[in-house]
């Protein structure tokens, strides 16, 4: 089992991020939260990951800290919840958020999430409400081993590849074309995409 990596930046192109680890090419995919938090590429960075073998591929998911890749693998063990939706979830929303929205009973915010409707938010609820209390509320915005948002992702079009990445992440193209339209488009792609699951969030 891969269970973290500690190299070089070499691609950041949501969902999908490449690290150098000794002349090897790492491919992971990742929420929009820790792609956020990527430092430039050709930086030095760190993160946790997960393996998932099956029978046509070896995928690699990499997380900015152990907290979320926590949340991943509890939230793959769902009935109906895929590595897909548990990345769509942790994009959507920070893994505190979660938990309180869990813990509160929020149905509501929940299903403003891409491929959560009322009968899944439901189920995750009762299925994570009992494997929270022992965990901590972490105090702030820092990633354990990235730095800072740094370099923006080299694109020709930042828009294209923002709505791309939110069509991979389950919304729907006219939906992803809806969060993104009035927004700055000479923004970097990950500050496009956050900026488009800020506001569906809010509703």
């Amino acid at each position: 089992m891969i269970g973290r990596l500690r190299g070089t930046l070499l691609e950041k192109q949501p969902p999908w991020m490449v690290i150098d680890v000794s002349g090897v090419g790492y491919e992971l995919e990742a929420s929009m939260n820790t792609l956020l938090a990527l430092p430039g590429v050709g930086e030095a960075v760190q993160v946790f990951t997960h393996l998932t073998i099956r029978e046509d591929a070896h995928l690699l998911y990499g997380f900015a800290r152990q907290q979320e890749r926590s949340l991943f693998r509890a939230l793959i063990k769902v009935n109906g919840v895929g590595p897909k939706l548990a990345l769509a979830i942790l994009s959507g929303m920070e893994e505190n958020q979660f938990i309180r929205c869990v813990m509160d009973d929020d149905i509501k915010s929940l299903t403003r999430l891409p491929g959560v409707g009322k009968k899944t938010a439901e189920r995750l609820i009762v299925e994570m409400r009992d494997r929270f209390p022992h965990w901590t509320a972490e105090q702030g915005d820092a990633l354990d081993g990235l730095g800072q948002a740094g370099e923006a992702t080299h694109s020709h079009d930042p828009l294209a590849d923002a709505e791309a990445a939110l069509i991979t992440l389950g919304y729907k193209p006219t939906e992803a074309a809806r969060l993104l339209s009035g927004l700055d488009a000479k923004q970097p792609t990950e500050a496009l995409i956050k900026a488009a699951l800020t506001r569906q969030m809010a509703g």
